[in-house]
């Protein structure tokens, strides 16, 4: 059985990871690959290209963080509140970071929320992330500066 100390240090290994800026393939290296991972930001698609649709797959995850890349930027990111359930194998988990929309230069501040649902060898098997869609989506329009006015 997998232990709450290891299902955390899992989780924390992403989390710290994607705030240290690491490479796409160190990223993918915490997902499942003997079970189909799915990768899901809610909100509402027309938002932005990364939002309101399942990524299945190592593939689905890598066309997930190449649209992340392609559209943001971020700074100071850093996670806390970790909540671990073994039995369910889930880690929930508050991040704070400034993001930036790469084409408009934008920018906001956000608290935002995981869920990592993890396989026996304690690799990521569904990702979910819950943000500030209307910001994305105000900064990708080049408004969100006209909006706090």
């Amino acid at each position: 059985m997998i232990s709450r100390v290891e299902l955390l240090h899992a989780a924390q290994a992403l989390c710290d990871d994607f705030a240290s800026k690491k490479d796409i393939d160190t990223l993918l290296s915490h997902f499942s690959t003997t079970h189909q991972c799915t990768l899901v930001e809610h909100g509402e698609p027309f938002l932005a290209p990364f939002l309101g649709r399942p990524f299945n797959g190592i593939s689905g995850a890598l066309m997930y963080f190449d649209l992340i890349n392609k559209h943001l930027s971020y700074e100071n990111m850093r996670f806390s509140e970790y909540v671990v359930d073994v039995e369910a194998r889930k880690v929930s988990v508050k991040g704070k970071a400034k993001f930036t929309w790469i084409e408009t230069d934008e920018s906001w501040d956000e608290t935002f929320a995981y869920m990592l649902d993890s396989d026996d060898e304690l690799k990521i098997t569904d990702y979910q992330v819950w943000a500030d869609s209307g910001a994305a989506y105000l900064a990708s329009k080049g408004e969100l500066g006209r909006s706090k006015g």
